[in-house]
This record gives C-alpha cells, structure tokens and sequence, in this order.
C-alpha cells in the first residue's frame, strides 16, 4: 500500500504535477547512495555533485566556489554576472568572508536576483520586508561586502519594472566577455528559481519551453509555498505569497557555469529533498521536472550527504 495504490478519489488526485510519472519517480528515490549520485549520460562532462559532510561544510564550500570565480574574474579583467537565489542562503556569509579575506573589490560583478515572491501582477514586497529577497540579499550578501561590495546600479531584483529587462542587461554583458554563473537551489517540485513543473503544461515543445525568459506572478505549486512555509516562516504558511516572479529556463540554462546546493535536512533524521535531489541527478531532462536540465551544464552541486543516504520510513 502506498500513494500510487491508494491515489484515485484521494485528495492528493490531480495535485501531483501531471507529467510526472510515479511509479518512475519512486524507483529513483529507491536508489542505494552510490546510485543516487551516479554519473548519467545527459550529464555534462564538466558537471559534477560533490557530498558535504555537515551544514558547515555545505555553507563554505559553495561559499567558496562563489567567491573564487568573483576572484578569478578580477584576475581575468573581465565582469562577471550571477543568477543568485534566497535559498540556500549560508554559503553567503562565507562568499563575503573570502572576498574580504581576500581584498576582492567586487565592483566588475553583476547580480540577477532568480525571483521574489509577488501578487497574481507581479507587485512585491517593500525593499524592508522581511521575508522578502531584495532585503535578505542586501543583508547578507551586498551589505555584509562594505568598501569592496557590489555597486547599487549593478544588483537587480526581480521586481516588476526590473524582470523583464533581465535578459537583455545579460545578453549585453556576455556580448562584452562577461561570464554568467546561475547560482541555485533545488525546490520540493523540482523547480529553479520559482519556475515550476506544471508550466510544462503551457507549451507545445521543449524548444518554446526553454526560450521563456521570465514570468510575473507566476501561480506557485502548493509543495513550494508550503516548503517555504517551513524553511524560511517557522511553519506559518499564512506569511507565505502564492505566486511569485521568476527567472525563467532561457536565463538559468544560459549559464557559463553552475554552482547548486542542497542542504534540506531538519535534523533528527527529518528532510525534504532527499528525492527531489535523486529527481534532480537521476531523471532524464524534460520540463516537468525542471531542475533535471542543471546536471547537463558545467559546474557543482553541492549537497549534504545525508540526503543521497536510503529513503525509508523512519518515524518521528
């Protein structure tokens, strides 16, 4: 007995994205550790997930990685620009430790925001709201950098006067040299950024899928909202939007290089990403799985070793 024997007349019916296939989904989450991370075809060459032993470990080893190509952009001349998101989130404070240890002015850096929660029209939050991104990413990235941080002019957000200019301002800065590194993490559906499965639906190709640049409002699965409910409101689901902005598959799969996270352990033997991470690594690219396309693009993901372990029941 489980969710495929028990789902017609049940009230998770129709919830599930539609093109997903369970009985699949369901032997990957059944993958012993080894097979869990193990390399697939579709996979880039320069593409590779790397186990982290502990949350500290995760935050200053993608810490790190973001930091040193900052650097080696410097080193190079050349601008540099990052699809950054708010979640994971640790691995900053330790990109601005570098950076600063380093005596990195980051002024040949540019920061696209992937998304920020919003109205069905797409108005967001004031830039002071906490639990908004544009006041996170001042707090704990932007801010934290003092005399050597990223100029105002050169940090965008995903507000509604400001997404849609986003692919044109990267489009410039890679005619002119620049590297484009999509920074990311892996959401409970699968998503990048708030790009979710069920907009598979919407499109007659992978083709016409892959050329969408952005959406305003876009409608949130209710897995996302209520991950985030978790994750980053203590549980109160009632703080959370339902819809969101977001970077869409032509900007995140633009990218020069990749650096992924997933970090989503609660402790006491209690996650939520075991599976969408083996999701992530295992499942062949297609639309309603978004976050499969990343694992075709060079660069890490990086993630807690835990969650690559067996996932069987364990009760709490």
């Amino acid at each position: 007995m489980d969710l495929m024997t028990t789902l017609p007349g049940s009230l998770m019916e129709g919830f599930l994205p539609a093109g997903w296939d369970l009985a699949k989904i369901d032997r990957l989450a059944a993958l012993p550790p080894d097979k869990a991370v193990a390399r697939r075809p579709w996979w880039h060459p320069q593409f590779e997930p790397v186990a982290c032993a502990s949350f500290e470990d995760f935050d200053t080893y993608m810490g790190h990685e973001i930091a040193r190509e900052i650097q080696l952009a410097r080193q190079a001349g050349r601008q540099i620009a990052f699809i950054l998101p708010v979640g994971p989130m640790g691995m900053y404070r330790w990109t601005v430790y570098f950076l600063n240890e380093w005596a990195v002015p980051c002024d040949h850096v540019h920061g696209f925001n992937m998304d920020e929660w919003s109205d069905a029209q797409g108005n967001t939050l004031p830039p002071d709201r906490p639990g908004g991104f544009q006041n996170a990413m001042e707090q704990a990235f932007y801010g934290s950098l003092g005399k050597n941080t990223v100029p105002p002019k050169q940090r965008h957000f995903a507000l509604k006067d400001q997404l849609p200019t986003y692919a044109e301002q990267i489009a410039d800065l890679k005619q002119k040299g620049a590297k484009l590194v999509t920074v990311f993490g892996i959401g409970r559906v699968c998503h990048i950024a708030f790009w979710e499965p069920h907009f598979a639906a919407e499109f007659t190709s992978e083709a016409d899928w892959k050329r969408q640049t952005h959406r305003l409002g876009a409608r949130l699965h209710p897995l996302t909202v209520e991950q985030n409910a978790l994750t980053s409101f203590r549980s109160r689901t009632t703080l959370v939007p339902a819809y969101a902005n977001t970077i869409g598959p032509a900007l995140f799969l633009a990218a020069d290089r990749i650096i992924g996270g997933a970090d989503g352990l609660f402790g006491r033997g209690m996650q939520w990403q075991g599976m969408s991470l083996r999701m992530t690594l295992q499942h062949e690219p297609t639309p309603w799985i978004p976050s499969t396309y990343m694992p075709t693009l060079a660069g890490r993901l990086f993630y807690l070793r835990e969650l690559a372990e067996p996932l069987t029941a364990d009760c709490h």
